[in-house]
């Protein structure tokens, strides 16, 4: 008898809204282990608000939120503590910290959910900072590397704890076209070598035809899902005059 892993995230019939706004409805899908997975949309249709509710930022009026088959949703704190110390977030700015230098930005969840001693911290840093390709600046400050190092200082941060898992926030928001894909390299690297799970919120098509796995596209309209698939496929295949618009901007751009 086979026991079938289970998907990495699962989000079952969630819902969320402001006071009388609805803003998520009915929302439900799966990521698979090791999965470049995209969440894509036009402005305002939840796509953040979505990542929110995954990470514990926000909190879902209806549904539940799974990871590898347990319920972070409905777990209580110590699990839910438990749980965050295996995902990682890269929020759109970097969101670093700007009195802090960049060894002690990605410092802060090691000091946070371990006990290790503080020279190891400082290499665990180190090594964070050259795996996304910063050694050597550890001692700088956030005001002091361009946009696109910050994006990876604050990558560095986000797998400080060997996460299974990694939300990025709009990575390519800000950042001239090559280094966009110079970070889509990186991510698709980080899965590759650590087996990652990778959910990403972007409207960068680029990156969506490039390391995209599966997507899910929001409507602001419908509150939820309107495409679901890989992007190729779905560009195709999708009905939505809204889906096939928003995915074939790039052959628009190309041409």
């Amino acid at each position: 008898m086979t026991t079938e892993t289970p998907p990495a995230i699962e989000v079952r019939d969630l819902a969320f809204g402001y006071e009388d706004a609805s803003v998520l409805d009915g929302v439900s899908f799966t990521v698979r282990p090791a999965e470049i997975f995209f969440i894509i949309g036009g402005s305002g249709c939840g796509k953040t608000t979505l990542l929110r509710n995954l990470v514990g930022l926000a909190k879902p009026t209806r549904g539940e939120v799974l990871f590898h088959g347990r319920s972070f949703t409905k777990g209580d704190p110590s699990a839910r503590r438990e749980m965050l110390k295996s995902f990682g977030m890269l929020f759109q700015s970097g969101a670093l910290w700007t009195s802090l230098t960049l060894s002690q930005n990605i410092a802060l969840p090691l000091e946070e959910y371990t006990r290790l001693p503080g020279d190891e911290i400082r290499n665990i840093a180190a090594f964070k900072l050259a795996q996304v390709g910063l050694a050597g600046f550890e001692e700088h400050y956030p005001s002091e590397i361009s946009g696109g190092m910050r994006k990876r200082a604050g990558l560095a941060r986000a797998l400080a704890l060997d996460p299974g898992i990694v939300f990025f926030d709009e990575p390519s928001a800000g950042l001239d076209p090559v280094t966009a894909r110079n970070l889509d390299d990186l991510i698709v690297q980080i899965r590759d070598t650590f087996g990652t799970t990778i959910v990403v919120v972007s409207h960068d098509v680029d990156s969506i035809f490039g390391i995209a796995d599966r997507i899910i596209m929001l409507d602001r309209e419908k509150h939820g899902i309107i495409a679901e698939g890989k992007p190729s496929r779905v560009a195709v295949d999708s009905p939505n005059p809204k889906v096939v618009e928003f995915l074939t901007r790039r052959a628009a751009k190309a041409g």
